[in-house]
C-alpha cells in the first residue's frame, strides 16, 4: 500500500463498508474524477485485484450507486465462494501430468488419427 493512497484516505475518505476478506471500501467526501464520485479499496494483505468480490466490484466500478448490504451479499445456496486468481502460487491448479506433479502423462489411447489433405 502505498503512502500517498494511506494520507489521501485518512484525510478525504468515507469509510463504506467492508468485505468477507477483510478490504475496506471508501468513497470521497467531495471530490470526483471526470463528474463521478472516487471509489477505491485499501487491501488486507497481498494487492491483488481478483481478491475483490464481484458485489464490491460492482460498486467500485460505478455500475452499482450504493454500496451493497449484509443481507444483499449472501450468495444463493448453489452459489461457490469467490476465489481469488490463485495462478502463479503453489495453490494454483496442475493438472496430472504438470511438471510439478511428477511429469508423467497417460499414456495415449491410439483413437486419434491426424488430418491428411487429399
Amino acid at each position: 500500500m502505498h503512502i500517498g493512497t494511506l494520507l489521501y484516505t485518512w484525510f478525504k475518505g468515507k469509510n463504506v463498508g467492508t468485505d468477507e476478506f477483510g478490504n475496506r471500501y471508501y468513497k470521497a467526501a467531495k471530490d470526483s474524477l471526470h463528474g463521478k464520485q472516487r471509489r477505491w479499496v485499501l487491501y488486507k494483505g497481498e494487492v491483488e485485484a481478483s481478491r475483490i468480490p464481484p458485489e464490491w466490484h460492482a460498486w467500485l466500478h460505478h455500475t452499482s450507486d450504493e454500496p451493497l448490504t449484509e443481507q444483499s451479499t449472501r450468495a444463493p445456496q448453489w452459489q461457490k465462494e469467490h476465489v481469488a486468481n490463485l495462478t502463479g502460487t503453489a495453490q494454483a491448479y496442475r493438472p496430472a501430468g504438470h511438471a510439478y506433479k511428477g511429469g508423467h502423462r497417460a499414456e495415449a489411447t491410439g483413437d486419434y488419427q491426424a488430418w491428411q489433405p487429399e
